[in-house]
């Protein structure tokens, strides 16, 4: 992708692992950019960051915190989508605006960070690979009205790990959930799921933003099922990483890896 414009911009690859990426993800913030780009200094990711804003590849806005201050956040323009060939897909912020509270950005903040950590964390051994990862706009089927969070694969010496991704930050409620997990359940059952994702069976990772949360919904899977349901929470993930001894399934206590 090495280039230029008529500024002097010179284009890097990492350039184009970021738009990619945000093409997948829809948003960043300098961290996250960070990560997937392999930027090792602040420094030179803010400055980074700011060339391809000027570039005209990324369009900026922020982001209100607790603290009084502002945190940018990045997305892709209609420029840098089309710079790698995808439909421009953007998001409805103007240029610079501050937005205050959004529940959209800290839902898709928090999928982005599940992401991050499932491929582009550490894993325990070399052999497990990651594959994958599926983002959705539409229901898994027509009869079966449920948008997952996410999507990923990995592959194992032994086999394939398939699974669904929901986030929870303390929104919805019990009877939302009961929902969710029984259309889960139709479709695990209903022969879809090998037949568009070439996979015989998948997990649904829950991942909550509180120990209490996790609880409420663990309640609630487990008075429908004892199958598919992984839990963890954020707190959990940021400290051992995916990997680690963070899950709990419906209905015991043991904490277990994924693998």
């Amino acid at each position: 992708m090495a280039g230029n414009d008529r500024r002097g911009f010179i284009r890097q690859p990492r350039d184009e692992r970021l738009l990619r990426e945000l093409a997948l993800i829809r948003l960043t913030d300098r961290e996250m950019a960070k990560l997937i780009a392999g930027f090792h200094s602040t420094t030179r990711a803010n400055a980074r960051l700011l060339a391809l804003v000027n570039a005209g590849l990324l369009r900026r806005f922020f982001e209100g915190t607790e603290a009084g201050g502002r945190k940018a956040l990045y997305t892709l323009s209609p420029k840098g989508a089309r710079l790698i060939g995808i439909p421009y897909q953007g998001l409805r912020f103007g240029k610079d605006e501050l937005i205050v509270t959004n529940f959209f950005i800290a839902h898709q903040m928090a999928v982005n960070e599940i992401y991050c950590a499932m491929k582009f964390g550490k894993a325990p051994v070399p052999s497990i690979q990651f594959v994958r990862w599926l983002a959705f706009s539409e229901p898994l089927s027509r009869a079966i009205p449920v948008i997952p969070d996410g999507y990923c694969e990995f592959r194992t010496l032994q086999d394939a790990l398939a699974a669904f991704l929901e986030v929870d930050l303390g929104h919805e409620g019990a009877s939302v959930w009961r929902k969710k997990v029984g259309n889960y359940l139709r479709y695990a059952a209903s022969g879809n799921f090998d037949e568009r994702f070439g996979q015989n069976r998948f997990r649904l990772l829950v991942v909550a933003n509180s120990k209490e949360r996790l609880q409420v919904i663990r309640k609630v899977v487990r008075s429908l099922t004892n199958k598919i349901f992984w839990f963890s929470t954020f707190e959990a993930i940021r400290r051992e990483g995916p990997w680690g001894p963070v899950w709990l399934r419906p209905a015991d206590d043991t904490l277990r890896p994924l693998v």
